[in-house]
Protein backbone atom coordinates (compact mmCIF):
# COMPACT_ATOMS: atom_id res chain seq x y z
CA UNK A 1 0.00 0.00 0.00
CA UNK A 2 3.39 2.18 0.73
CA UNK A 3 4.72 2.09 -2.91
CA UNK A 4 1.24 2.31 -4.30
CA UNK A 5 1.07 5.59 -2.56
CA UNK A 6 4.12 6.64 -3.38
CA UNK A 7 3.84 5.68 -7.34
CA UNK A 8 1.02 8.21 -6.89
CA UNK A 9 2.74 10.88 -5.20
CA UNK A 10 5.40 10.60 -7.98
CA UNK A 11 3.82 10.37 -11.01
CA UNK A 12 1.34 13.60 -9.75
CA UNK A 13 4.69 15.44 -8.82
CA UNK A 14 5.58 15.06 -12.52
CA UNK A 15 2.09 15.31 -13.89
CA UNK A 16 1.25 18.70 -12.04
CA UNK A 17 4.15 20.70 -13.21
CA UNK A 18 3.87 19.38 -16.74
CA UNK A 19 0.36 20.06 -16.60
CA UNK A 20 0.83 23.70 -15.59
CA UNK A 21 3.20 24.21 -18.17
CA UNK A 22 0.87 22.84 -21.06
CA UNK A 23 -1.58 25.42 -20.77
CA UNK A 24 0.87 28.01 -21.81
CA UNK A 25 2.65 25.79 -24.93
CA UNK A 26 -1.47 25.01 -25.73
CA UNK A 27 -2.69 28.52 -25.45
CA UNK A 28 0.58 29.81 -27.14
CA UNK A 29 0.46 27.00 -29.71
CA UNK A 30 3.24 26.06 -28.97
CA UNK A 31 2.82 22.48 -28.73
CA UNK A 32 5.93 20.93 -31.21
CA UNK A 33 8.21 23.26 -29.32
CA UNK A 34 7.39 21.80 -25.71
CA UNK A 35 8.03 18.48 -27.75
CA UNK A 36 11.35 19.70 -29.29
CA UNK A 37 12.27 20.81 -25.94
CA UNK A 38 11.56 17.27 -23.88
CA UNK A 39 13.18 15.80 -26.39
CA UNK A 40 16.25 17.64 -27.20
CA UNK A 41 17.63 17.95 -23.91
CA UNK A 42 18.40 14.30 -24.22
CA UNK A 43 22.27 14.84 -25.33
CA UNK A 44 22.43 17.34 -22.67
CA UNK A 45 21.54 14.85 -19.97
CA UNK A 46 24.04 12.24 -21.28
CA UNK A 47 26.69 14.61 -22.26
CA UNK A 48 26.32 15.93 -18.25
CA UNK A 49 26.15 12.55 -16.90
CA UNK A 50 29.26 11.48 -19.03
CA UNK A 51 31.35 14.30 -17.45
CA UNK A 52 30.07 14.49 -14.20
CA UNK A 53 30.04 10.70 -13.48
CA UNK A 54 26.88 11.42 -11.55
CA UNK A 55 22.77 11.22 -11.87
CA UNK A 56 23.10 14.01 -9.56
CA UNK A 57 20.03 16.71 -10.93
CA UNK A 58 22.83 19.60 -10.95
CA UNK A 59 24.78 18.46 -13.46
CA UNK A 60 21.97 17.35 -15.31
CA UNK A 61 20.47 20.49 -14.84
CA UNK A 62 22.89 22.65 -16.34
CA UNK A 63 22.98 20.64 -19.72
CA UNK A 64 19.16 20.13 -19.61
CA UNK A 65 19.58 23.77 -19.71
CA UNK A 66 21.96 24.21 -22.34
CA UNK A 67 20.63 22.08 -25.02
CA UNK A 68 17.03 23.65 -24.26
CA UNK A 69 18.15 26.99 -24.80
CA UNK A 70 20.13 25.97 -27.44
CA UNK A 71 17.08 23.95 -29.48
CA UNK A 72 15.28 27.50 -28.98
CA UNK A 73 17.96 29.07 -30.45
CA UNK A 74 18.58 27.27 -33.41
CA UNK A 75 14.54 26.63 -34.22
CA UNK A 76 14.48 30.99 -34.03
CA UNK A 77 17.74 30.85 -35.91
CA UNK A 78 16.63 28.68 -38.76
CA UNK A 79 12.89 30.31 -39.05
CA UNK A 80 14.42 33.89 -39.09
CA UNK A 81 17.69 33.88 -40.48
CA UNK A 82 17.60 31.09 -43.39
CA UNK A 83 13.52 31.78 -43.25
CA UNK A 84 12.35 27.81 -43.42
CA UNK A 85 9.60 26.97 -42.59
CA UNK A 86 8.60 26.90 -38.48
CA UNK A 87 7.03 23.52 -38.33
CA UNK A 88 10.28 22.13 -40.18
CA UNK A 89 12.99 24.22 -38.58
CA UNK A 90 11.52 22.23 -35.05
CA UNK A 91 11.22 18.84 -36.72
CA UNK A 92 15.02 19.40 -38.23
CA UNK A 93 15.98 20.14 -34.07
CA UNK A 94 14.56 18.14 -32.38
CA UNK A 95 15.12 14.91 -33.96
CA UNK A 96 18.94 15.20 -35.01
CA UNK A 97 19.64 16.63 -31.13
CA UNK A 98 17.43 13.54 -30.22
CA UNK A 99 19.29 11.18 -32.16
CA UNK A 100 22.14 12.41 -31.21
CA UNK A 101 20.93 11.55 -27.51
CA UNK A 102 20.57 7.90 -28.21
CA UNK A 103 23.64 7.82 -29.97
CA UNK A 104 25.32 8.64 -26.99
CA UNK A 105 23.74 6.49 -25.00
CA UNK A 106 23.97 3.64 -27.36
CA UNK A 107 27.69 4.33 -27.61
CA UNK A 108 27.91 4.67 -23.94
CA UNK A 109 25.54 2.71 -22.24
CA UNK A 110 27.95 -0.26 -22.32
CA UNK A 111 30.76 1.18 -20.21
CA UNK A 112 28.12 3.09 -17.48
CA UNK A 113 26.00 0.90 -16.12
CA UNK A 114 23.87 3.77 -14.83
CA UNK A 115 23.28 5.10 -18.40
CA UNK A 116 20.26 3.06 -19.19
CA UNK A 117 18.66 4.06 -22.83
CA UNK A 118 15.02 2.49 -21.73
CA UNK A 119 15.35 4.26 -18.64
CA UNK A 120 16.19 7.82 -20.40
CA UNK A 121 13.81 7.41 -23.31
CA UNK A 122 10.66 5.27 -21.58
CA UNK A 123 11.24 6.00 -17.63
CA UNK A 124 10.46 3.69 -15.16
CA UNK A 125 7.88 4.85 -12.49
CA UNK A 126 7.78 1.33 -10.75
CA UNK A 127 11.62 1.57 -9.86
CA UNK A 128 12.03 5.15 -9.34
CA UNK A 129 9.73 5.10 -6.20
CA UNK A 130 12.66 2.44 -4.98
CA UNK A 131 14.91 5.74 -4.45
CA UNK A 132 13.60 6.90 -1.53
CA UNK A 133 14.75 9.72 1.39
CA UNK A 134 14.38 8.28 5.00
CA UNK A 135 16.07 10.66 7.28
CA UNK A 136 16.30 9.22 10.65
CA UNK A 137 12.93 7.16 11.16
CA UNK A 138 10.93 9.19 8.88
CA UNK A 139 10.03 8.76 4.82
CA UNK A 140 10.16 11.65 3.44
CA UNK A 141 9.34 10.87 -0.18
CA UNK A 142 11.13 9.67 -3.34
CA UNK A 143 14.21 12.10 -4.56
CA UNK A 144 11.98 12.29 -7.41
CA UNK A 145 9.04 14.22 -5.31
CA UNK A 146 11.80 15.67 -3.51
CA UNK A 147 13.26 17.06 -6.62
CA UNK A 148 10.08 18.16 -8.70
CA UNK A 149 8.64 20.15 -5.73
CA UNK A 150 10.70 23.10 -5.55
CA UNK A 151 10.20 23.05 -9.61
CA UNK A 152 6.25 23.13 -8.63
CA UNK A 153 6.95 25.87 -5.90
CA UNK A 154 8.38 28.08 -8.25
CA UNK A 155 6.38 27.32 -11.06
CA UNK A 156 3.30 28.59 -9.16
CA UNK A 157 5.12 32.12 -8.32
CA UNK A 158 6.15 32.36 -11.58
CA UNK A 159 2.63 31.85 -12.94
CA UNK A 160 0.49 33.78 -10.10
CA UNK A 161 3.24 36.53 -9.88
CA UNK A 162 3.35 37.36 -13.37
CA UNK A 163 -0.50 36.31 -14.14
CA UNK A 164 -1.53 39.44 -16.05
CA UNK A 165 1.62 39.16 -18.13
CA UNK A 166 1.77 35.13 -19.37
CA UNK A 167 -2.22 36.28 -20.35
CA UNK A 168 -1.06 39.24 -22.52
CA UNK A 169 1.67 36.62 -24.00
CA UNK A 170 -0.11 33.74 -24.46
CA UNK A 171 -3.28 35.60 -26.42
CA UNK A 172 -1.87 39.07 -27.32
CA UNK A 173 1.95 39.35 -27.66
CA UNK A 174 2.21 42.22 -30.32
CA UNK A 175 0.07 44.03 -27.57
CA UNK A 176 2.17 43.33 -24.33
CA UNK A 177 5.10 44.46 -26.82
CA UNK A 178 3.42 47.59 -27.92
CA UNK A 179 2.87 48.94 -24.46
CA UNK A 180 6.46 47.55 -23.03
CA UNK A 181 6.17 44.26 -21.41
CA UNK A 182 9.30 41.60 -21.94
CA UNK A 183 7.73 39.07 -24.12
CA UNK A 184 11.26 37.43 -24.90
CA UNK A 185 12.03 37.55 -21.12
CA UNK A 186 8.60 35.32 -20.87
CA UNK A 187 9.32 33.08 -23.77
CA UNK A 188 13.17 32.30 -22.15
CA UNK A 189 11.44 31.63 -18.90
CA UNK A 190 8.89 28.99 -20.45
CA UNK A 191 11.69 27.20 -22.42
CA UNK A 192 14.13 27.15 -19.23
CA UNK A 193 11.21 26.07 -16.93
CA UNK A 194 10.31 23.33 -19.64
CA UNK A 195 14.23 22.01 -19.86
CA UNK A 196 14.57 21.32 -15.89
CA UNK A 197 11.24 19.62 -15.99
CA UNK A 198 12.57 17.22 -18.34
CA UNK A 199 15.38 16.36 -16.74
CA UNK A 200 13.72 15.87 -13.59
CA UNK A 201 11.23 13.93 -15.14
CA UNK A 202 13.19 11.66 -17.29
CA UNK A 203 13.41 8.56 -14.59
CA UNK A 204 9.87 8.22 -13.91
CA UNK A 205 8.27 8.85 -17.34
CA UNK A 206 11.27 9.14 -19.72
CA UNK A 207 11.71 12.44 -22.29
CA UNK A 208 9.20 10.86 -25.00
CA UNK A 209 6.17 10.22 -22.58
CA UNK A 210 6.36 13.72 -20.79
CA UNK A 211 5.28 14.89 -24.06
CA UNK A 212 1.94 13.45 -23.18
CA UNK A 213 1.70 15.00 -19.31
CA UNK A 214 2.53 18.37 -21.18
CA UNK A 215 -0.37 18.86 -23.41
CA UNK A 216 -3.01 16.44 -23.11
CA UNK A 217 -4.20 17.60 -19.00
CA UNK A 218 -3.93 21.20 -20.96
CA UNK A 219 -6.05 20.31 -24.33
CA UNK A 220 -8.86 18.79 -22.15
CA UNK A 221 -8.86 21.37 -19.43
CA UNK A 222 -9.39 24.23 -22.70
CA UNK A 223 -12.46 22.27 -23.50
CA UNK A 224 -14.59 23.49 -20.72
CA UNK A 225 -12.64 26.25 -19.39
CA UNK A 226 -13.33 30.09 -20.51
CA UNK A 227 -10.79 31.87 -18.52
CA UNK A 228 -6.74 31.19 -18.08
CA UNK A 229 -7.13 31.04 -14.35
CA UNK A 230 -9.71 28.24 -14.13
CA UNK A 231 -7.82 26.61 -17.08
CA UNK A 232 -4.48 26.15 -14.88
CA UNK A 233 -6.71 24.58 -11.83
CA UNK A 234 -8.78 22.12 -14.43
CA UNK A 235 -5.57 20.75 -16.06
CA UNK A 236 -3.63 20.34 -12.68
CA UNK A 237 -6.94 18.32 -11.23
CA UNK A 238 -7.09 16.29 -14.66
CA UNK A 239 -3.06 15.05 -14.42
CA UNK A 240 -3.93 14.22 -10.81
CA UNK A 241 -6.79 12.33 -11.58
CA UNK A 242 -5.29 10.50 -14.75
CA UNK A 243 -2.28 9.43 -12.13
CA UNK A 244 -4.36 8.17 -9.96
CA UNK A 245 -6.37 6.07 -12.38
CA UNK A 246 -3.22 5.33 -14.32
CA UNK A 247 -1.44 3.54 -11.09
CA UNK A 248 -4.82 1.62 -9.68
CA UNK A 249 -5.16 0.19 -13.07
CA UNK A 250 -1.48 -0.47 -14.02
CA UNK A 251 -0.80 -2.46 -10.38
CA UNK A 252 -4.14 -4.21 -10.98
CA UNK A 253 -3.74 -4.86 -15.13
CA UNK A 254 -0.42 -5.65 -13.64
CA UNK A 255 1.36 -3.91 -16.89
CA UNK A 256 3.51 -0.80 -17.04
CA UNK A 257 2.40 2.29 -15.55
CA UNK A 258 3.88 5.45 -17.27
CA UNK A 259 2.47 4.47 -20.21
CA UNK A 260 -0.89 4.00 -18.83
CA UNK A 261 -1.01 7.06 -17.63
CA UNK A 262 -0.45 9.04 -20.44
CA UNK A 263 -2.83 6.44 -22.38
CA UNK A 264 -5.97 7.77 -19.45
CA UNK A 265 -5.07 11.04 -20.17
CA UNK A 266 -5.45 10.60 -23.97
CA UNK A 267 -9.00 8.91 -22.75
CA UNK A 268 -10.27 11.91 -20.75
CA UNK A 269 -9.40 14.43 -23.70
CA UNK A 270 -11.20 12.02 -26.38
CA UNK A 271 -14.15 11.98 -23.84
CA UNK A 272 -13.92 15.53 -23.34
CA UNK A 273 -13.98 16.40 -27.42
CA UNK A 274 -17.41 14.83 -27.17
CA UNK A 275 -18.84 16.42 -24.01
CA UNK A 276 -17.31 19.74 -24.58
CA UNK A 277 -20.15 22.38 -24.72
CA UNK A 278 -17.49 25.31 -25.77
CA UNK A 279 -14.12 23.83 -26.61
CA UNK A 280 -13.84 24.87 -30.15
CA UNK A 281 -14.61 28.42 -29.10
CA UNK A 282 -12.09 28.37 -26.79
CA UNK A 283 -9.04 27.65 -28.51
CA UNK A 284 -10.39 29.72 -31.59
CA UNK A 285 -9.74 32.67 -28.54
CA UNK A 286 -6.50 33.81 -29.37
CA UNK A 287 -6.61 34.07 -33.10
CA UNK A 288 -9.67 36.22 -32.22
CA UNK A 289 -7.63 38.57 -29.79
CA UNK A 290 -4.70 38.79 -32.43
CA UNK A 291 -7.08 39.79 -35.00
CA UNK A 292 -8.89 42.34 -32.91
CA UNK A 293 -5.31 43.82 -31.80
CA UNK A 294 -4.82 44.38 -35.60
CA UNK A 295 -7.98 45.85 -36.67
CA UNK A 296 -7.75 48.44 -33.66
CA UNK A 297 -3.87 49.02 -35.09
CA UNK A 298 -5.61 49.88 -38.74
CA UNK A 299 -8.14 52.19 -36.93
CA UNK A 300 -5.33 54.04 -35.50
CA UNK A 301 -6.86 53.93 -31.76
CA UNK A 302 -3.08 51.73 -30.75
Amino acid sequence: MENDVLMILTACSVAIPASLLGVLLVSKSLVMVGDAISHAVLPGIVVAYLLSGTRDSGPMLLGAAATGFLTTFLIDFLRRKWRIQEDAAIGFTFTFLFAIGVLLIAIFAGKNSDLDQECVLYGDLETSILDQVIIGEYLYGTRAILQLLPLTVVLLLVIVLGFKGWKVWAFNPHFGSFIGIPMQLFHLTLMLLLSVHAVLSFESVGVILVIGLLVLPAATALQFSKTLSRTFIYSACIGIVSCVLGVLLGKWINISISPLVVCVNGLIFMLSVLLSPYGKKVGNRRSSNESKFQEYKNQGII
